[in-house]
């Protein structure tokens, strides 16, 4: 029935400087939609984001967001890139559990105290791949 997520809304203090994080810290394209909206969209999804009081629908808050965002890049050029950009890692690496396997995350605050939990996924060994093949196919 779901295929994938399209978009998360965040609730920001200010968005333009939302929008500069995420496209400076996390390398996303930026966009305006309907009526001057402004998100950042990185693949196939979005983020949309938000001032404290436009949508009373959702009973938003400043900060309550919490993403886990998967990078093609190494955990290092990571590490290395958040650190040229000043960002302070939170926690991590650690290696916590993603919706696809085993993932090593790290972890950081947006300007709004948004958590966010940038990880890449871990590859199993060619010898643990191999059991786990062995153990399907024996039954």
């Amino acid at each position: 029935m779901i295929s994938h997520f399209d978009h998360i809304v965040l609730t920001v203090s200010d968005l333009d400087e939302a929008v500069s994080f995420y496209e400076t810290v996390l390398k996303m394209d930026s966009i305006v939609f309907a009526n001057g909206r402004k998100a950042v969209r990185f693949g196939q999804q979005k983020i949309n984001f938000q001032l404290l009081g436009q949508e009373l629908r959702n009973h938003a808050m400043e900060g309550a967001g919490d993403v886990c965002l998967i990078t093609t890049w190494s955990m290092g050029k990571v590490i290395a890139h958040l650190t040229a950009h000043k960002v302070n890692i939170l926690e991590g690496p650690v290696e916590k559990s993603g919706a696809q396997g085993a993932i090593q995350s790290v972890y950081f605050n947006d300007p709004d105290n948004n958590l966010i939990e940038l990880s890449v996924y871990i590859q199993p060994s060619a010898e643990a791949s191999e059991k786990t093949s062995e153990k399907t196919n024996l039954g």
